[in-house]
């Protein structure tokens, strides 16, 4: 069995075609869709990049791993996907980035280069081809061409002068294929697309695909502004356009960008069809989280608002075809990935992750006591580094600058790390732009999420005893 775990950077949930998209068009994530589950009510765990790909990584929430931004290193004790894959057998490669520093206590000394970033590779790959942020191979690979490039985001930011057969996304697929054509044993590898990221600059024709497609505008800023609300909407490349034109530009460029690297995915089926590897392969799709679009007056990944979280989520197993092409409707999220992963190689769950296995759903049943609401953090420390000082102590205030949001079907129910908490009735109001006042309510949905901090409480050896027997859940590492 081959396993390939696909990530594409900010990207929302419904931007799918087959999700009823008006106007964006994915043939191939259809196609991937249906020969496989799509799970449309599926969240990142938490934003930005680092750590809504550190919970994707360990299966754990963010109130566990405590990574809160880019730039927060990953324990090293933490299992995660790649270590697992290495128990099975596997030697997992990976094509891309994965946004996890390096742990302090692995570090030589305070010298030590991989400590100067995020952009390290997730302990247990093997990085066959690295694109971090600065994009080396990529711009080499473009300079080569003849093409005046200076950095990676320069490269990226001018993808819509190039022609698409150079794109970064499909500089990405192209060393993924060669490296598949290469291998002969089963393999585990991670493609871990930038697209569609910003900058906003879709690749080639794909630029002007939707140049002359209706445009709907953004869910505007409501008439009240939470504080955290009025903040962003001050902060350098967070505030939306306000000109209608430059929005709509803007849009379509993201859907280019969505369409450009739909495109690849297509390029990785044909050539899995087209060898016959395809039957023997099963491709998980998903996002690290996802992008507000002049949503609310925003755009990028942050605060409380869902279109930062919800995110699509496809899994294509060959070896359980019955169920293909169905859709789930249950909450899911990031942090079930991993433990999907581990029941897949028919192995025990491990203690840390916070999900559950989806394996259930693929074999068209609901688990038992499955999850009623989906829950995602955001931290904002990071918007306020000036607070911290070197070699000094740290303003405890910092630790109030998060929150957390329980949604369930009707409502979510956002909790601040300094109290203040803000309840929306999404049946009367879908858009979020309303807030109401309903003390019963607030305190249901206070006990339920109460009871999920509760029940997640971290601990890898809580749930297991130091005994003759062996009792409980013991870290597979142990074994």
């Amino acid at each position: 069995m081959n396993v390939l775990l696909i990530t594409l950077d900010q990207f929302r949930a419904d931007c799918l075609s087959i999700a009823g998209h008006p106007v964006v068009k994915t043939p191939n994530l259809d196609r991937l869709a249906a020969r496989g589950v799509r799970f449309e009510n599926h969240y990142s765990q938490a934003a930005p990049c680092a750590p809504g790909r550190a919970s994707l990584f360990t299966g754990m929430y963010q109130m566990n791993h405590r990574v809160v931004a880019n730039g927060t290193p990953l324990e090293d004790r933490f299992d995660n996907i790649a270590r697992a894959a290495i128990r099975k057998g596997y030697t997992p490669v990976l094509f891309g980035y994965t946004d996890q520093g390096i742990d302090p206590m692995l570090a030589e000394s305070l010298d030590d280069p991989r400590l100067d970033t995020y952009e390290g590779v997730l302990s247990g790959f093997t990085a066959i081809l690295p694109l971090d942020d600065r994009q080396e191979g990529w711009v080499e690979y473009l300079k080569a061409l003849g093409f005046a490039v200076t950095s990676g985001h320069q490269a990226l930011a001018t993808e819509s002068l190039r022609p698409v057969e150079h794109s970064v996304s499909a500089f990405l697929t192209t060393g993924l294929l060669e490296w598949i054509a290469a291998t002969d044993a089963p393999w585990f590898a991670h493609a871990s697309f930038i697209r569609p990221h910003p900058p906003y600059s879709a690749a080639g024709e794909y630029s002007t695909m939707y140049a002359d497609a209706p445009i709907e505008q953004p869910i505007a800023p409501g008439a009240e502004l939470h504080g955290l609300h009025q903040i962003a909407l001050t902060l350098p490349g967070i505030a939306a356009p306000t000109d209608p034109s430059e929005m709509e530009a803007l849009i379509r460029q993201y859907f280019g960008m969505v369409s450009e690297v739909d495109a690849q995915i297509g390029r990785i089926l044909d050539y899995l069809e087209e060898h016959e590897i395809v039957d023997d392969t099963v491709i998980i799709l998903t996002s690290d989280h996802g992008e507000q679009l002049g949503d609310h007056g925003l755009l990028e990944k942050l605060g409380f608002f869902e279109q930062s979280y919800r995110i699509p989520c496809i899994v294509s197993d060959p070896f359980r075809k019955e169920f293909h092409g169905s859709v789930v409707g249950a909450f899911t999220e990031n942090v079930d990935v991993f433990p999907t992963i581990l029941d897949l190689f028919h192995v025990d769950p491990s203690p840390q992750c916070d999900g559950t296995s989806l394996l259930p759903f693929l074999e068209g049943t609901t688990p038992k006591r499955w999850r009623t609401a989906a829950h995602y953090e955001w931290d904002w420390r990071y918007l306020l580094l000036g607070e911290h000082r070197v070699g000094g102590p740290i303003d405890k205030r910092l630790d109030r600058f998060n929150l957390v949001v329980h949604r369930t079907p009707s409502y979510a129910y956002v909790v601040f790390g300094d109290g203040e908490t803000l309840l929306f009735d999404l049946e009367a109001d879908p858009t979020w732009r309303t807030t109401i006042d309903d003390p019963a309510l607030e305190l249901r949905m206070a006990r339920e999420l109460l009871q999920w901090r509760s029940n997640h409480l971290g601990g890898v050896y809580t749930g297991l005893l130091l005994n003759t027997k062996r009792e409980g859940r013991w870290p597979a590492l142990a074994h």
